[in-house]
């Protein structure tokens, strides 16, 4: 899965009269508008109108965080918590207006922007305080493996009461990866992968006749395509009150089938405490899907379905990166992307 989170971080620099640390994480040579002073003063302009509208001046040091998928900027604020500066790729620059709204549409599971550039892909939002691996860290005890239960059943509510609003999600920009546009997707990302070997496309050849069966099957399963977050880990949701969680960084979202969603925190779960969480981690975030028509049997096998196609959104999320110059080295995103169509093949836990 993919993880924002790290503690590596180089030297403070002075930039436009702040102190600013950048924190390149694992990507020392990641390709970023940051570095382009024009691109910066821009910013750094739309964020000091934003914060003004809400009677925010901004007080102190810069924490910048530049990966290839996104520049994140934490912006000291005088007498309040911290504010977030967020840009995105041309590919992922729907999250802005996304952002927007699922703020209108359910308010009380995500994060309200402060400010929004949806043409060029830009979020000013409050802070959220901890995110749940932070709170599960600061823990003086293992956590408890049901942690990821009621956030399960909270994120699952959230994309049901979001299905009548997928038209609308699409109209934004968010990429259509519903059970019938797969199979296209799968041959788009075969053919433009430079990183699988030649013994991999064979494989993937005689798996696709497999593949547009599964999709045939989910796409009948009976349950509405909505919003997929398509990597809901630890580090992308708060809980802003006891027992509510609030869901963020929508940057590798999709439309389609919403069981997609439940493939990285299960993973992480399973990583953390074994296999024997999975079933229970299911039941959690099938119980707001039940009463839909759907037997529980045909529910299950949605998931077990699901599981294994989402591995193609989790491929698709590797492309939208800042464009890299002429002359640079590649991208990085296409050896992951490669492992993820490899997991096609892998038969699921579920």
């Amino acid at each position: 899965m993919r993880s924002r989170r790290s503690r590596c971080s180089n030297e403070p620099v002075r930039s436009d009269e702040k102190i600013t640390t950048v924190d390149r994480g694992r990507f020392p040579d990641a390709v970023s508008p940051w570095e382009d002073p024009v691109w910066r003063a821009e910013v750094l302009d739309w964020v000091a109108g934003g914060l003004a509208a809400h009677g925010l001046v901004e007080s102190g040091p810069r924490q910048v965080r530049l990966r290839p998928w996104s520049v994140l900027v934490r912006l000291a604020v005088a007498d309040r918590a911290p504010v977030w500066f967020k840009a995105v790729p041309p590919a992922a620059a729907f999250e802005a207006g996304l952002a927007d709204a699922l703020a209108r549409w359910v308010p009380a599971q995500v994060l309200t922007p402060l400010a929004v550039e949806a043409e060029r892909g830009w979020t000013l939002v409050p802070d959220g305080g901890p995110v749940l691996w932070e709170l599960l860290e600061g823990q003086p005890v293992d956590p408890d493996p049901r942690y990821w239960e009621e956030p399960l059943r909270q994120y699952a509510a959230m994309q049901r009461a979001l299905v009548p609003y997928t038209d609308e999600i699409v109209a934004l920009g968010v990429p259509a990866a519903r059970p019938r546009d797969l199979p296209a997707l799968f041959d788009r990302l075969v053919a433009e992968n430079f990183a699988l070997t030649p013994e991999d496309r064979v494989a993937l050849a005689a798996l696709r006749p497999r593949v547009t069966d599964w999709c045939e099957e989910l796409a009948a399963s009976g349950v509405a395509d909505s919003l997929d977050h398509a990597d809901l880990h630890e580090s992308q949701l708060f809980e802003p009150a006891p027992g509510r969680f609030a869901f963020f960084d929508w940057g590798d979202a999709l439309v389609g089938h919403p069981f997609h969603s439940l493939l990285v925190p299960a993973r992480a779960a399973r990583e953390r405490f074994g296999p024997e969480v999975l079933p229970r981690l299911r039941d959690a975030y099938l119980e707001p899907w039940t009463g839909g028509g759907v037997t529980a049997a045909g529910l299950r096998r949605a998931v077990s379905l699901a599981w294994r196609l989402a591995a193609l959104g989790r491929a698709a999320s590797w492309g939208r990166m800042f464009p890299v110059p002429p002359g640079a080295a590649a991208a990085p995103g296409d050896a992951e992307a490669a492992y993820w169509l490899r997991e096609l093949s892998v038969a699921p836990p579920l």
